[in-house]
């Protein structure tokens, strides 16, 4: 089944102009607060009509201006996780879960529920209130009720937000195993990069109401193409850049000269490097090896933080590191690897034509 949204509204100071289908599996939403990442998910449930556009999953149109469709957000048969849960406080776990299953026979119903309770792991707390519950068990709950409706889509809108670390890890394995098993269009919106590199196999990155980059999330990870993509994506290393030849490129604010394993075309104006992605080297170690120079160290549980430049005038760089893979002291030598290179765009369109279909 798929999810095709095409969906247009504008307000005081903000337009939302996105376009995109999606074919089944997990696609993830990221971009800066206010970019619309959430609108795009009411869009698709009903909760906010667009000016124009026209929304389907499979067969089934739930809006279309042109024909005066907009279905009301109870017929669309869509999964919606709210940042907060939306859990109904009056009612106990069980008839929070129940009420999404509508006019269904007794026994029937019984069995649901208790189906749902054993699914995810809240057998005995059936009899308890939503205030009675820890937060990761409130997500589970409300997870059980929407999965219980049988939804042909899910939409989930930062649903890891109100969790705390720890928690957060073990649903995300969670919630990860549950998605697998799921055969509908998934949709989930997030801050976060490892959430969406961990749960989303597409990824779409969202600015200004659109969508200006989409793909493979591994892809894009790999080769953001836009800075602003990278951003996004983590990369928190950025020079202006000036091509010398097809696979050589200068980094204008580092003061050095780097090879690329990628052409290296004439509208490159930016590189990024990963944190992650410098080497200790030595003198003589071969190509993308310079000296640098410490500015600021920050120790972390289990890594180093590393600001150093290329120079004395150089702009600031940061290297992450693990304390197991090493002790701390940063070498007279870092090295890049040409594959490491994120070769970018400061502005301009969208890394690819059909970039959010």
């Amino acid at each position: 089944m798929s999810l095709h949204v095409v969906a247009k509204r504008k307000w005081k100071g903000f337009a939302l102009d996105m376009e995109f289908t999606s074919q089944g599996g997990t696609r993830g939403i990221v971009g800066a607060s206010g970019c619309g990442k959430s609108m795009t998910l009411k869009c698709i449930a009903g909760i906010e009509t667009p000016d124009s556009g026209k929304i389907t999953i499979g067969e089934q149109v739930l809006y279309d201006s042109a024909q005066g469709v907009n279905l009301r957000p109870q017929d669309r048969k869509i999964g919606y996780l709210f940042q907060n849960y939306a859990l109904f406080p009056h009612m106990k776990v069980e008839e929070n879960i129940a009420c999404a299953l509508g006019k269904v026979p007794k026994a029937q119903r019984q069995q649901t529920v208790e189906e749902m309770l054993r699914r995810f792991r809240l057998e005995g707390l059936g009899g308890r209130f939503p205030g009675q519950l820890s937060g990761g068990q409130q997500q589970r709950v409300a997870l059980a009720r929407i999965l219980a409706y049988e939804p042909n889509a899910l939409l989930l809108d930062e649903p890891f937000s109100a969790l705390d670390f720890y928690l957060k890890e073990q649903l995300q394995l969670e919630l990860k195993d549950m998605l697998e098993e799921y055969s509908g269009d998934v949709v989930i919106v997030t801050h976060s990069r490892d959430e969406v590199y961990q749960l989303c196999e597409q990824l779409m990155v969202m600015e200004d109401g659109r969508c200006i980059a989409s793909g493979k999330t591994r892809e894009l990870f790999r080769n953001p193409g836009l800075l602003s993509v990278a951003r996004l994506t983590g990369c928190k290393n950025f020079s202006a850049a000036k091509p010398l030849g097809k696979y050589r490129i200068l980094a204008k604010d580092w003061g050095i000269e780097l090879a690329t394993s990628r052409p290296v075309d004439q509208d490159i104006d930016c590189i990024g490097v990963r944190a992650h992605d410098f080497m200790p080297a030595t003198e003589g170690d071969g190509e993308n090896t310079f000296s640098v120079q410490l500015r600021e160290r920050l120790e972390s549980p289990f890594e180093w933080n590393m600001l150093f430049s290329p120079g004395p005038e150089a702009a600031s760089v940061w290297w992450k590191i693990s304390k197991e893979s090493y002790g701390g002291n940063l070498p007279d030598f870092l090295r890049v690897d040409p594959d490491n290179i994120l070769l970018l765009r400061s502005g301009g369109p969208a890394i690819r034509k059909d970039a959010c279909q």
